[in-house]
């Protein structure tokens, strides 16, 4: 057991406070770098090679990239305040489910970003320095390898996991297109057959299912939704069509 001499009876002790004062400009920085690079190459590696090479969104892989710095920047500094981690949390939890105002952001970007979240919330929490204690009984921080490691083996499962998620050969996968169609006579169930054909022909697209949503019988049309198996990288990031309002 630890003696400390200047703490009084009861008194809690607050390991960061500690902290502040035993750790060096050298080590700071050092831990600071740490955890900025474990993160970066993580984050870099989930972006880069698993997430852009299907969406081939550059606007999304800047988010990712930038999003996840913050936050560990900004856990990091808030792990050495009052306010605790818990605001810090919360704050990105809401960001991390709101609404672009320019579009809905789509599942599998949602999917990324709470990864991306959680992969920097491992990295700015993670222990790195250990608080030791001398000969001379005073306490100081020695740096911890085998913290590092586990941190380092928790980002490479999370990099496996999406490795097999992705690249997954028993389950194919499929996009979606909504569409505004003129033919409602084949609309019904009992012509989904012909319907789906038709879709194959027009669209150029292998479509495997189609779900039929509003109808419009004075202009016989009708929006249907077609789900399909896209070749190669191709995506589909069209989730919404707003349907402007007549003028007149």
């Amino acid at each position: 057991m630890i003696d400390y001499p200047n703490l009084a009876e009861g008194e809690l002790i607050d390991i960061q406070s500690i902290g502040d004062c035993l750790m060096t400009s050298s080590q700071s920085l050092a831990e600071l770098a740490v955890r900025f690079v474990l993160n970066l190459v993580t984050c870099f590696i989930i972006t880069r090679l698993l997430y852009f090479p299907k969406s081939r969104r550059t606007d999304y892989y800047f988010t990712f990239m930038a999003f996840s710095s913050a936050m560990l920047l900004l856990l990091h500094k808030m792990g050495n305040v009052e306010i605790g981690v818990g605001l810090t949390l919360g704050l990105f939890a809401i960001f991390g489910i709101i609404r672009y105002r320019t579009e809905t952001v789509p599942i599998r970007e949602m999917t990324y970003l709470f990864i991306i979240i959680a992969v920097a919330a491992i990295n700015g929490l993670s222990t790195v320095y250990k608080v030791m204690t001398v000969q001379t009984g005073e306490l100081c921080y020695q740096f911890s390898w085998m913290d590092v490691g586990i941190c380092a083996l928790t980002n490479a499962l999370i990099i496996v996991l999406l490795f097999l998620l992705e690249h997954s050969w028993s389950l194919p996968r499929t996009a979606t297109k909504l569409i505004q169609y003129d033919k409602i006579k084949l609309i019904v169930p009992e012509k989904r057959a012909e319907l789906i054909e038709d879709l194959k022909q027009r669209t150029g697209l292998n479509v495997k299912n189609v779900e039929v949503g509003q109808i419009d019988f004075l202009k016989d049309s009708a929006f249907v939704k077609i789900i399909y198996q896209p070749e190669g990288g191709e995506t589909s990031s069209i989730q919404n069509i707003k349907k402007l309002n007549d003028e007149n």
